[in-house]
């Protein structure tokens, strides 16, 4: 029986080539055959989704401060590409809402939603009202490194799958991941490599894995012989076109 093939999970958008979470990386990734996104948000000072990975401004763009501290107009004032090349010049800082309009431009294209730090219940709300769109079922999947913030997501919406992102091996893992009755979970590839049975046992449970950032192929191979349900990577051309004609896992 031929091992199906993970999806292919764009990080940020085609973060390789465009600069990271603007609506130029997620058209690419759409363009590109990603089979979902993956995107960061925090909310504005004003209560806005907005679409952005650091707390703050500054890595990303010709700004400084909190993005909590700004509001949407604010931030969107600022210059979110032209720290990536001179061709991306003028790129914003996106609204939730926007790039779920550029994703409706790519019939079955998903979203991997990560909620940024920890999120109350109330702030949950403000977001997964953006998101609440007939056109997404089965399309996405909200995550967080941030069990409270998991719950939070499990409390509000139940109906959205969620997932938690892990870095570091937690021997209370996949009891908590029942807790927060979540559909996957999201290991960093270095997890991945140092317990085996991560995989298989989530697999055991029912729960999808989808590992992360993974840019290289004997990085991708891992994942696939791993048994990975999704791989998250910059370079979504280049590894769904590895997939095409890549040797089948080996675990």
């Amino acid at each position: 029986m031929d091992t199906p093939c993970p999806a292919v999970v764009a990080h940020r958008g085609a973060s390789a080539d465009a600069p990271q979470n603007t609506l130029a990386a997620f058209d690419l990734a759409g363009q590109v055959g990603a089979a979902m996104v993956e995107l960061d948000v925090h909310l504005s000072a004003d209560g806005v989704p907005m679409v952005i990975h650091d707390r703050t401004v500054d890595a990303t763009t010709d700004g400084t401060g909190e993005v909590r501290g700004l509001t949407r107009d604010e931030l969107q004032a600022l210059d979110a590409g032209a720290w990536f090349g001179p061709e991306s010049a003028g790129q914003r800082i996106p609204t939730l809402a926007e790039v779920l309009d550029v994703v409706a431009r790519h019939p079955g294209l998903g979203i991997l939603c990560e909620y940024k730090g920890r999120w109350s219940a109330e702030d949950v709300a403000v977001a997964m009202r953006v998101l609440d769109d007939p056109g997404l079922d089965g399309r996405l999947v909200v995550q967080g490194f941030d069990p409270a913030t998991v719950a939070a997501l499990r409390d509000v919406a139940p109906q959205v799958p969620r997932s938690l992102l892990v870095e570091q091996p937690r021997d209370d893992l996949h009891a908590l991941l029942a807790e927060l009755d979540a559909a996957a979970v999201s290991p960093g590839v270095a997890l991945v490599a140092a317990d085996p049975k991560l995989v298989p046992s989530a697999h055991a449970a029912g729960r999808q894995v989808f590992g992360w950032t993974a840019n290289d192929e004997p990085t991708w191979q891992a994942l696939v012989d791993a048994g990975v349900d999704g791989i998250i990577t910059d370079r979504p051309a280049a590894l769904r076109d590895w997939l095409s004609s890549a040797p089948p896992a080996r675990g």
